[in-house]
């Protein structure tokens, strides 16, 4: 059993925040794999089903950003799930928007979700970092992390989420790089050529001498310097 893990503020005036994208992740997952219906426990919502063939808790805590760590705490205790079991959707303001990726471990970065989590858990729970961008200036990251996406983000944003849904059984493996694979081929896909070969060169018919030429090569020679 392994405990995913999406942070984000309640209520419908966050819902579509940047800083919510790990609530939006885990909305994606629970839906297109079939979880059962979201539950209140742990102070938090909580959704337990398959991936693969890797039995998934996931949990949205309720507690606001800074104070996730106890909820993770409470869920990770009740279903004796251990740290490094544990992954944790999240906002990345260090990624550009659309980006996504996987680490195990490290410091929180100024995260106040993640650094409640470290307060709790320590700090060897994996990562599913997603990037929202950055808005240029530190005095600006409060107000842009609790803005909602714009509408001209909204299908990279679509993208992000339907690809990390497609790459949720590769996680629940451990399959990192296959993970980041199946998102990468949602939100970057590879283009068809659109170029066509050039032409072969038409072949140089060869020359035959006539079959019905009966002239010794000394006549043939003659002949040519009568030309």
């Amino acid at each position: 059993m392994k405990l995913w893990v999406g942070l984000g503020n309640p209520g419908a005036k966050y819902s579509a925040n940047r800083h919510n994208i790990g609530f939006m992740a885990l909305d994606r997952i629970a839906e297109d794999h079939g979880f059962a219906p979201w539950r209140a426990k742990f102070q938090g919502q909580v959704s337990e089903g398959r991936v693969g063939s890797e039995r998934i808790v996931l949990l949205k805590p309720e507690t606001f950003m800074n104070l996730s760590g106890q909820s993770v705490r409470a869920a990770a205790d009740f279903y004796k799930i251990p740290v490094e079991d544990i992954t944790v959707f999240h906002d990345e303001l260090d990624l550009a928007p659309g980006k996504c990726r996987l680490k195990q471990g490290g410091g929180h970065a100024g995260h106040n979700g993640l650094r409640s989590i470290h307060q709790h858990m320590g700090s060897d729970y994996a990562r599913v970092r997603l990037g929202i961008g950055h808005p240029g200036h530190k005095d600006r990251v409060a107000g842009y992390v609790l803005s909602d996406f714009a509408k001209a983000e909204q299908e990279m944003l679509d993208d992000l989420l339907r690809g990390i849904s497609d790459g949720a059984p590769a996680l629940a493996a451990g399959e990192g790089s296959k993970f980041l694979n199946a998102v990468s081929l949602r939100t970057a896909p590879p283009r068809s050529s659109t170029g066509t070969a050039p032409p072969k060169p038409s072949p140089v018919p060869e020359r035959k001498e006539a079959a019905d030429d009966t002239r010794s090569p000394f006549d043939k020679l003659k002949d040519h310097f009568r030309k």
